[in-house]
């Protein structure tokens, strides 16, 4: 009965990895969608100081 146990727990051990790779996401990022540019755009003119 010891061997029929261990190979249980081994095939539930595996098992539950292959569910956990290939099931669905279960990700809880925040929908936020694009965020607007608030800064000021790169001017190369007002940046030579050479």
């Amino acid at each position: 009965m010891a061997i029929s146990r261990i190979i249980a727990n081994i095939t539930q051990y595996i098992s539950e990895a292959a569910m956990r790779i290939f099931g669905p996401t279960d990700d809880a990022y925040p929908v936020i969608g694009v965020q607007p540019f608030t800064g000021e755009p790169y001017d190369k003119r007002k940046d030579d100081n050479d």
